[in-house]
């Protein structure tokens, strides 16, 4: 059996048709004929992809796909229009819908299209499963999300941690770097020493070898007495250097020699004391570019970049959002004391709108507010900030528009060239980047007569 396949057509013809041809190829078919019988059926039954037609009479495909979206997700929906043009279909995936098929149905192009639903679904699956095994088997504390981009950190932090080697973390504020670093320290055999993190771009230049390396007593001005620093204190253990890019080229010569040596010397000391900690460092700069700018040292970038984790920003992430978001709603309803159940669908809808330039440290706040707002069992849009009502969109206009206004056809013409270059011709590679279909994408290459230079 290929899969269950829930199809919503109000003509009794085109459901025939429909159920004998999938029966053939091994569905398991459930045809009904309108939406408000599909959301009976789906009360009662899951299915693994629904097929649904866009124009019905009484409630729309689109209406359907959007109920079921704001109660499942993830659930796959393959949109059918006779009626609408290609701009309505293209709606409809941008609103969730997986892909569509233009009637008068072809059947090796429902065929297909089906095969590729179905490939999608077992990939998701497959991710769910993973996280749940990696979950089972490794503790990741507050490692949230199975969105494939972060699925791959939590492969990258099992398999690191039992090392002593060290870890460059590169990610834009507030997508969790430290959580990250405490993960790896946690997996690690050093789980039962010292954890400490030190913000290099919060400490002066002027205390910062005196953070890391402690000092004697009178050394400075103010120095009263002996403090050992941060190298000594996280003996055994693991010590974090967050923004690591803001550090002095001249305190990074001093980093490197401690590294490399496994031994620092306290500021007016006269002895050199052996050190053993392992070093995790974070950045959102990319040290690559600040080292042939010369604002961070080559032999210190390539000591700390041993092994990169990369984070995802949350915009990246989908419905990591929704996950996190009834995390942060459970943590922070059960810490204040404030009963709320849950999120509305339309606060819901706001939030996956919003394009989270602050990343899960801003939503962990949006959230956290919401439930000290909240007057009744679920967070509404008015109980979230005017920041993300303000500036709901993931996308933004990347131009000035010039004086003599501008083309929509030359201007979409224009971003597809763009994303075809940026991904090396793959149409693949190139649907995600515009957020359409590998069919939709097809159609526009057509439409607007493009091609690979030279070919």
């Amino acid at each position: 059996m290929n899969g269950s396949i829930l199809v919503v057509d109000d003509e009794k013809g085109q459901r025939d048709i429909l159920s004998t041809i999938l029966g053939k190829e091994g569905y398991r078919v459930r045809a009904v004929s309108g939406a408000r019988e599909a959301l009976l059926e789906l009360e009662r039954e899951e299915f693994d992809l629904i097929l649904t037609d866009l124009k019905m009479q009484g409630m729309s495909g689109m209406e359907l796909m959007e109920r079921v979206l704001a109660e499942t997700p993830r659930q796959c929906v393959v949109m059918m229009t006779a009626h609408g043009t290609v701009d309505s279909a293209v709606e409809a995936m941008k609103k969730g819908a997986f892909d569509y098929l233009e009637k008068p149905l072809e059947r090796d192009d429902l065929i297909l299209t089906l095969q590729r639903a179905f490939e999608h679904i077992a990939l998701l699956k497959e991710n769910r499963v993973l996280h749940k095994k990696l979950a089972e088997t490794k503790r990741l504390p507050n490692m949230i999300g199975d969105h494939p981009k972060m699925m791959e950190v939590v492969r990258m932090i099992n398999k690191i941690a039992p090392t002593q080697t060290t870890v460059l973390i590169y990610g834009e504020s507030g997508t969790g770097k430290e959580l990250v670093a405490r993960a790896v320290h946690d997996g690690s055999p050093r789980r039962e020493k010292p954890f400490f993190a030190i913000n290099c771009a919060a400490i002066p230049d002027s205390l910062m070898e005196s953070e890391l390396f402690g000092h004697e007593k009178g050394s400075f001005t103010g120095a009263g007495s002996r403090e050992i620093g941060l190298f000594e204190a996280a003996e055994g253990g693991t010590l974090f250097l967050d923004e690591i890019g803001e550090m002095t080229v001249s305190m990074q010569a001093k980093l490197l020699r401690a590294i490399q040596e496994k031994e620092i010397r306290r500021v007016g000391g006269k002895f050199n004391i052996p050190v053993d900690v392992r070093i995790i460092s974070a950045t959102n700069k990319d040290l690559e570019q600040e080292t042939k700018k010369g604002g961070f040292r080559e032999d210190l970038f390539y000591r700390l970049n041993v092994i990169r984790v990369t984070l995802p920003p949350l915009r990246e992430r989908g419905n990591d959002v929704i996950t996190l978001a009834d995390f942060f709603l459970k943590k922070y309803s059960a810490s204040c004391g404030i009963p709320v159940k849950g999120i509305s669908k339309p606060a819901m809808k706001i939030l996956l709108d919003y394009s989270w330039p602050g990343n899960v440290r801003q939503l962990e706040s949006v959230i956290e507010r919401g439930v000290l707002m909240a007057e009744s069992d679920y967070i509404v849009p008015e109980d979230l900030p005017a920041e993300v009502h303000e500036h709901p969109s993931r996308t933004h206009l990347p131009f000035e528009f010039p004086a003599g206004g501008i083309s929509i056809e030359e201007l979409e013409r224009d971003l597809i060239i763009k994303a075809m270059e940026r991904a090396d011709w793959v149409i693949s590679k190139a649907a995600p980047l515009l957020g359409i279909s590998y069919k939709t994408l097809q159609y526009r290459l057509e439409k607007f007569n493009i091609a690979k230079p030279g070919s």
